[in-house]
């Protein structure tokens, strides 16, 4: 489970639940590259304050050119990357509903951040990935594609495209010894699940819990053991899974 000095790119750090796989990976000394839209000061303080060691950058994952900019950062500060986790993704700015109020902007926004966003980062990053004999890619999916939540269908559809994108990977970087593997978790407390169910969220994180096997909401370092297992050689054979991490939801 050693991860010292691994090279490990975090898109949606800024806040939420890539700022906790941040400290965490960070504290367990991997050499972290936050990246974000937003402003990832907060975070890179945080994990500088521990002694850790990061980079920043702005990405905009929906932007190929960002994407290449944000592996450029990664390289020029540690020669190399190992391991990236796809977290970023439109939840909190979109709005929920029925599917056929569902606006074409929405639409469109949650298709361009949450799979071609994942698409343009592998993209960046695969060619280091190669040169240095392999590595890990880790994409954030979601219980929304697993269970198939309604009044959310862009995102549980953008959420579904994950895995497939996921599987079909796998399969074609397997000869490079990099593997792809998928995450789907229940609902996390964060921001931005207030955000998506606005005044309807007690009602939801309520409705979810008590649908799990182990009925406690989810909060983000939750999910780190999981995020750790996949960018650490002991995972070095697991490839094409999405692995749900929803406190036994969707038995798989």
């Amino acid at each position: 489970m050693n991860i010292e000095g691994k090279v490990i790119v975090i898109t949606g750090a800024a806040r939420g639940i890539g700022e906790e796989y941040a400290r965490y990976l960070a504290s367990h000394r991997a050499r972290v590259v936050l990246a974000d839209i937003n402003d990832c000061s907060n975070t890179l303080d945080q994990v500088k304050a521990k002694g850790g060691a990061a980079v920043a950058t702005r990405v905009d994952v929906a932007s190929a050119a960002s994407a290449a900019d944000m592996a450029r950062t990664a390289l020029d500060a540690y020669g190399r990357i190992d391991a990236i986790i796809n977290n970023a993704a439109l939840f909190g700015a979109l709005r929920g509903g029925r599917f056929d109020a569902i606006s074409e902007k929405d639409w469109d926004a949650a298709m361009a951040v949450n799979v071609k966003g994942i698409w343009n980062c592998c993209k960046a990053v695969v060619p280091a990935m190669r040169k240095t004999g392999g590595g890990s890619i880790v994409n954030i999916a979601s219980l929304a594609a697993t269970y198939g939540m309604p009044y959310g269908l862009h995102y549980t559809t953008s959420k579904a495209a994950v895995i497939g994108l996921t599987r079909g990977l796998a399969r074609e970087l397997g000869r490079d010894n990099i593997r792809v593997n998928a995450i789907a978790p229940s609902l996390v407390l964060t921001e931005g699940t207030r955000e998506f169910f606005a005044e309807k969220a007690d009602k939801a994180i309520e409705a979810i819990k008590t649908g799990q096997a182990i009925a406690r909401n989810l909060v983000p370092a939750d999910l780190v053991g999981t995020i750790h297992w996949l960018v650490c050689d002991a995972s070095q054979l697991v490839t094409g899974q999405t692995i749900a991490v929803d406190g036994g939801t969707v038995l798989l």
